[in-house]
């Protein structure tokens, strides 16, 4: 009798022991399944989200992030800290797309009388609309020209409503239109308008120079355009020579107004 209990005790438990393996097991697979499924699906999220950040970023073939212009350029106008340089005026930014075709002709109403150039919109886009931008903000008018140098270099410099040689607008821009020339007294002749700057490169503000004699100067600035009407005043100026100050000239230039045609379409 007792071995016959004990058999069936025995049965009993094997049974129970095959069914809590078998319980095991398919614990184990369906952990090993969810896992799969799990790896499957994150790795669908993260070719997803590359997939967006992608065409957010850049977008693709056929949008690009950036489209070239058929008959313009894309500018770029990098902030300057008005707060850290108060002789910055900050009137905004000009549109970052512009033509780059043909020319303008800016004018500046002085108390000496006028001096008009021409600005060679193609070769210096940017520049040349930003300028025409600070001219519609007139942000020149009521401005005094602010350096003029006899010796090495012969030029007047403007462009800077505070003055002081430290200011302009609330932004930078790249340089462009630089002579290509090897004799460094020929790469800016008397007449030329060209864009003053500091020693670091993509520092072209709002301060202009009028050349109005041989000047040896590196190939550094770049060239706005060529004065038409009005370097006889500068040269006479120049004549008067320099002030007190070592700095400004003798007899002052003070700009009226400063405007720019509008720009070829």
């Amino acid at each position: 009798m007792s071995s016959t209990i004990q058999r069936q005790r025995a049965a009993a438990r094997a049974r129970l022991e095959r069914q809590m393996g078998e319980r095991l097991e398919g614990a184990r697979k369906r952990k090993q399944r969810n896992a799969v499924i799990g790896a499957a699906v994150a790795l669908l999220l993260v070719i997803g989200g590359a997939v967006w950040l992608t065409q957010s970023l850049g977008g693709d073939d056929d949008t690009p992030a950036t489209a070239p212009l058929p008959d313009g350029q894309v500018c770029t106008w990098t902030p300057d800290d008005a707060k850290a340089n108060p002789n910055l005026k900050d009137v905004g930014t000009p549109p970052t797309e512009v033509t780059n075709k043909g020319t303008q002709t800016m004018t500046i109403t002085t108390n000496h009388g006028v001096i008009e150039a021409k600005v060679n919109t193609a070769k210096a886009p940017c520049t040349a609309a930003s300028m025409t931008y600070l001219a519609s903000k007139k942000f020149f008018d009521g401005s005094k020209c602010h350096r003029l140098v006899t010796e090495g270099i012969k030029v007047l410099q403007c462009g800077d409503p505070s003055a002081t040689g430290n200011g302009g607008p609330a932004y930078k821009m790249a340089e462009e239109n630089l002579p290509n020339v090897t004799d460094p007294t020929k790469a800016y002749p008397a007449g030329t308008l060209a864009m003053a700057k500091t020693q670091q490169p993509n520092s072209t503000g709002s301060q202009f120079f009028i050349v109005y004699g041989e000047s040896q100067l590196g190939p550094d600035y770049t060239i706005l355009g060529t004065i038409t009407k009005g370097l006889d005043l500068v040269e006479k100026v120049a004549k008067d020579g320099i002030a007190a100050d070592g700095t400004a000239p003798k007899t002052p230039v003070n700009i009226t107004s400063l405007t720019m045609t509008p720009a070829a379409s």
